[in-house]
């Protein structure tokens, strides 16, 4: 009887949200490991989407105001991107293992501009004489620009179910699709920086490392999440790891760079605006450290 007593009381805790009376002060329960697990992992890919976002607002902030802002859409992704990056710190701030609608909202709109941007950037590039053309492709609208905006929307909305705990997504399982979006948009990073590279004749031996190392990163990957195999984990863990370190160390080359267009960063206003782009390397950062985020969940989901 004084056993039942007991835990009568406890059990309406639960049903109230987990608060035990002890000694007569509240104590929550202790949240359980894989519940902290997917919010740290959730908070990491909050920071690989606030990454990408704020590429995305630094690059187009430049190409925009290079174009005049001819198009009053291209305010657009700026006030987006802003936006997502926004949201994507209040998620690495963010500790609770549960979603937030909020984010969620921004993270599908920053998706659906994305998406759009890559239709007008597209039209920029198939309106120019010599339509599809190497010239087109080389000094058109850039068409890796819209795409990290969309991948930053979709890490980010992958993230906040992996707060909620859910098990599959858009039909498959949760870890895998957060993997896959990470090594397609490797592999899509890696053709938009080869793209550019190859338009700088490759004039520095370094410019080899951004398509030589990612797109490896980028396979072992879809290969880990796709078999799930412990040993492919930890080697594509590791190239991961060096892929992230690439894309701080290309900030630092992209800096390079730029001062050594004529005038240096004493002319920084035309030699931001036509040396090589600065706020571009991060994108394998933020990829990077979804993809790793991913492989962790992966472990943690064979641990239970």
């Amino acid at each position: 009887m004084i056993a039942a007593r007991v835990r009568r009381p406890v059990r309406s805790a639960l049903a109230r949200g987990g608060e035990v009376i002890q000694h007569g002060a509240p104590r929550r329960l202790p949240v359980s490991r894989r519940r902290r697990a997917d919010a740290a992992a959730g908070r990491q890919v909050n920071l690989a989407s606030a990454i990408l976002a704020l590429s995305v607002l630094a690059d187009s902030g430049v190409e925009h105001y290079r174009g005049s802002f001819r198009n009053r859409a291209m305010f657009a992704p700026l006030g987006v991107a802003g936006l997502t990056l926004a949201a994507s710190l209040l998620g690495v701030a963010d500790f609770r293992p549960q979603r937030h609608p909020g984010r969620d909202a921004g993270y599908a709109t920053a998706a659906a501009t994305g998406l759009i941007g890559l239709g007008f950037h597209t039209y920029n590039v198939l309106k120019r004489p010599g339509r599809l053309s190497w010239e087109n492709l080389f000094y058109g609208a850039p068409i890796g620009a819209p795409v990290a905006l969309l991948l930053a929307g979709l890490l980010g909305r992958t993230g906040e179910k992996v707060r909620s705990r859910a098990r599959r997504y858009l039909g498959l399982p949760l870890e895998r699709v957060l993997g896959l979006v990470s090594a397609v948009g490797l592999a899509g990073t890696v053709g938009e920086a080869g793209l550019l590279h190859f338009r700088g004749a490759f004039q520095n031996p370094a410019m080899v490392l951004p398509v030589s190392g990612p797109p490896v990163a980028a396979v072992l990957l879809g290969h880990a999440c796709a078999t799930e195999r412990a040993r492919t984990s930890r080697i594509a863990r590791a190239w991961l790891r060096l892929t992230a370190a690439l894309g701080l160390l290309g900030v630092g080359f992209h800096t390079f760079g730029v001062a050594r267009s004529m005038g240096g960063w004493r002319n920084w206003r035309q030699n931001l605006l036509n040396g090589p782009p600065l706020p571009a390397p991060p994108s394998f950062t933020g990829l990077a450290l979804a993809g790793l985020a991913a492989l962790a969940l992966i472990e943690e989901r064979h641990d239970d």
